[in-house]
């Protein structure tokens, strides 16, 4: 997919990986509508990332954990861009805790942000696509979803269920020219984190981006459907 002129929405892009993406496909030529559950976020990196390029770059609020912010995110960018050709579903939070010290709503954030906005996303995201005849929607998961860890239930949970979400919806739409890919990064330097900018080690977001801008960028006969990537040199155990 060549990148120029495409209309893109990524969710949870007001900082780290999402809005390094957003940078990205905007140095490509894409233009994008950027998200997140603060509006005042929104508004601020709008006005920021306008003031560095001459690409159409529009902001919407959305929590991602309801259906109809979703669904109105989708219209926005239809409204503003006249279409969506990528849909980039980010937004994602974790929780670190051992079950018994889970509180219901806890397990039911972490699960509501990271699986149900990416359903919501895509649930109405594909119809738009195709109208347009195609399109691509890559979810940015997270090494958590093939590797299990102690008081990571719910954010392993999460992370797992995206990865099989991800390998069903890629083989429902691929006949509609919709590609579907997910990476799974493995610690990323943002401040999802904590101690962010500490850890020279660890992968940054503008490496995840790279990695967002090369899947979209090959030979549509190519789907590179899952990238696992990984900090080169993590610290000696």
């Amino acid at each position: 997919m060549k990148l120029e002129s495409k209309r893109a929405v990524i969710t949870g892009s007001t900082k780290g990986i999402g809005l390094a993406v957003a940078r990205a496909l905007i140095k490509e030529g894409a233009s994008v509508v950027i998200s997140s559950r603060s509006q005042e976020d929104v508004q601020q990196t709008v006005e920021k990332l306008r003031q560095e390029t001459t690409s159409l770059v529009e902001g919407k609020q959305c929590d991602v954990r309801e259906a109809d912010q979703c669904a109105m995110l989708i219209d926005y960018c239809v409204e503003k861009l006249g279409g969506i050709d990528i849909l980039v579903n980010n937004a994602g939070i974790g929780l670190f805790k051992k079950v018994e010290e889970m509180s219901v709503q806890e397990w039911r954030d972490v699960l509501a942000t990271n699986l149900d906005g990416v359903f919501f996303g895509c649930r109405f995201a594909i119809p738009e696509m195709k109208k347009s005849g195609g399109g691509f929607i890559i979810n940015i998961g997270s090494l958590a979803g093939k590797n299990a860890f102690p008081q990571g239930a719910a954010y392993n949970a999460s992370k797992f269920g995206l990865t099989g979400f991800s390998e069903a919806l890629m083989q429902e739409v691929r006949h509609d020219d919709i590609q579907v890919a997910y990476i799974m990064p493995g610690s990323v330097d943002t401040a999802f984190g904590d101690n962010q900018g500490r850890h020279s080690w660890k992968l940054s977001s503008e490496d995840v981006a790279e990695v967002v801008v090369e899947t979209l960028s090959r030979d549509s006969r190519c789907l590179t459907s899952r990238i696992e990537m990984r900090p080169s040199r993590p610290p000696s155990k």
